[in-house]
């Protein structure tokens, strides 16, 4: 299974469709909400959100749909990432709620090599979070260091730090 790319592996215009997808459930906004101090009605009050708002239910926490996506992209973007530079937008588009499937793809937009260090580039991402029908809820740009194959044989190879095991005694 592949984790990751080097920057030599990134082709401007590809895009990668994260899978699987992840329903998210109730207990995972909740989780999230109170792990990040996030308290808002909407998010954590059935009541609240059935009597006082548009959605008539509780919508799952924009943040954590960014999270969802991020993570999803790990293995397709980031997997051998030197560093996460630059979210340059978030945007929620539509809102998720318990039980909604959400599902993510990123297109790579750009890339270039380092200025200061010619072992890694840059890859410029735009990764997209739709809904089971289909409805887009949640776009982010994002900029990401990114080893060349250089790099990355020079420490260690695909799977750097993985211990190997040892024979079995007699």
């Amino acid at each position: 299974m592949q984790f990751g790319r080097t920057y030599e592996e990134f082709e401007v215009g590809a895009v990668y469709k994260h899978w699987p997808g992840k329903t998210v459930t109730e207990y995972d906004d909740h989780l999230f909400c109170l792990l990040t101090m996030n308290h808002h009605p909407l998010h954590m009050d059935a009541n609240y959100a059935e009597k006082t708002t548009d959605f008539g239910k509780n919508v799952v926490v924009g943040n954590y749909i960014y999270s969802l996506l991020l993570g999803m992209s790990v293995p397709d973007v980031s997997g051998k990432a030197i560093a996460n530079l630059e979210i340059e937008s978030l945007r929620h588009v539509a809102p998720t709620f318990h039980g909604d499937t959400v599902y993510g793809e990123t297109t790579v937009l750009d890339k270039w090599e380092s200025r200061s260090k010619n072992d890694r580039g840059i890859v410029y991402v735009e990764t997209k979070g739709y809904k089971q029908d289909g409805t887009l809820v949640c776009v982010f740009r994002r900029k990401v260091m990114v080893p060349t194959a250089t790099y990355t044989k020079e420490r260690g190879g695909e799977q750097p730090g993985r211990p190997e095991l040892k024979p079995q005694e007699k």
